[in-house]
């Protein structure tokens, strides 16, 4: 017989349900006990209004099975109309299933307004009782479930919502100490202006640039930018900076810098990181500047009259190989030269693609590319720095329409007609 409760209705039901029965007849309770004990149910039982409002509150069950008149000499099922009042108060409330021995149509669907899932009159038949204990199991358990799986989505929705805030809030506090690694204020020397913009395409990046006082008129100046993006490039950023900074002085040769840099790069990266920098000596009161090129976009130097050249001279991008022997540049400058630093975020920054065709047949987005920037600076070239700076930042975003898909940082030195 526990074999065929298990599989009454659809046979959904397989663990061994759990059925609170209250009514104020012994000989009701202790038939109902046997019959459901007999097919694969557990019971506990209750006599009063009262008892079975305590016991639901601190027991589950898959089922109610309850009776309508507690009272002797009473008939009218309004004890248990007000019993399946109070129970609605009670969460998580299991199906319901009333009893009685002198039902109503009116009586029925009152019950069925309170929250009650089927109906039986008394003297039961086994077979239908069981079936719609059945079935209103089923019922239940199908409901239990559905709000368990929404419990748990909420659950799982709210953690995702403070854990994107924890990250926005990390990620705020990495944009505070990366903009504060930057210079807070580029040093100037006489004769010359520097002006520098550093723009990361999320909140934090992989770009990196420094203007470091050697005194006496000298300057280093730095651009690097590390491959990737977000918080895992702006940690490798941050320990270029720090070791740039340990690194530099007026003592040492740009060429033999990233020779260290390199080796110190090598030993910590990954093989699939590598950082691309551009590092300078300028010698204010020379006018010289020596540099090294670590496999960097080539900074552009325009003349007075329009003339430009690359500063290419160095080698590899550092991280990618053990000794590379980097080699050294030098440049002579004049009064009215323009020298451009940056970074590929500005050159490969894309104009939108155009519509009115197939997807498939659409022109790939095009870059902005190194030779409109060589004649952006060549037209603009009599601009100080701050204005060259500011009109290559501007011109470069109107040409993607803000959409910039790379860290873009720019470094401006003018050099001025005296010293």
């Amino acid at each position: 017989m526990a074999t065929m409760a298990a599989s009454i209705s659809t046979g959904v039901i397989t663990a061994r349900p759990r059925v609170l029965i209250a009514d104020d007849q012994f000989d009701v309770l202790e038939a109902l006990r046997l019959l459901l004990k007999g097919h694969g149910y557990t019971t506990e039982a209750v006599s009063s209004p009262a008892a079975l409002l305590n016991v639901v509150k601190n027991s589950n069950f898959d089922l109610i099975l309850m009776d309508l008149n507690y009272a002797r000499d009473t008939t009218s099922g309004r004890e248990g109309l007000d019993l399946l009042t109070h129970l609605q108060d009670v969460g998580n409330l299991p199906p319901i299933v009333v009893m009685t021995g002198w039902a109503t149509v009116g009586l029925a669907v009152e019950a069925m307004q309170r929250g009650v899932g089927d109906f039986v009159e008394k003297p039961w038949t086994n077979t239908h009782l069981l079936e719609i204990l059945g079935k209103q199991i089923e019922i239940g358990r199908a409901r239990r479930e559905s709000r368990e799986r929404e419990i748990e989505r909420e659950r799982a929705h709210s953690e995702a919502a403070h854990r994107a805030e924890a990250q926005a809030r990390e990620i705020d506090e990495a944009l505070a100490i990366q903009k504060a690694l930057l210079p807070a204020r580029i040093p100037q020397v006489p004769g010359y202006c520097i002006s520098a913009v550093w723009q990361p395409v999320r909140k934090v990046g992989g770009d990196y640039y420094d203007v470091l006082d050697f005194g006496a008129r000298n300057l280093g100046i730095c651009i690097a930018d590390v491959a990737g993006k977000g918080l895992a490039a702006a940690i490798l950023m941050a320990n270029l900076q720090s070791a740039v900074r340990g690194f530099a002085n007026a003592n040492t040769p740009p060429e033999l810098l990233c020779d260290r840099l390199n080796e110190l790069v090598r030993r910590n990266l990954t093989d699939d990181r590598f950082i691309t920098l551009f590092y300078a000596h300028l010698d204010g009161e020379q006018r010289k500047l020596c540099y090294a090129n670590a496999g960097h976009n080539a900074p552009i130097l325009v003349h007075v009259d329009g003339s430009h050249e690359r500063l290419d001279q160095g080698g590899g991008v550092l991280g990618a190989f053990d000794s590379l022997g980097y080699r050294a540049g030098v440049r002579q400058l004049s009064p009215g030269d323009r020298l451009i630093f940056f970074t590929d975020g500005i050159t490969e920054a894309c104009a939108p693609e155009t519509g009115g065709q197939k997807q498939s047949l659409q022109p790939a987005a095009e870059e902005f590319g190194e030779s409109r920037l060589i004649d952006l600076i060549v037209d603009r070239r009599h601009d100080d720095a701050e204005e060259l700076q500011a009109t290559i930042l501007r011109t470069v975003g109107e040409y993607c329409h803000g959409n910039w898909t790379d860290d873009a940082t720019l470094i401006v030195l003018s050099v001025d007609g005296r010293l």
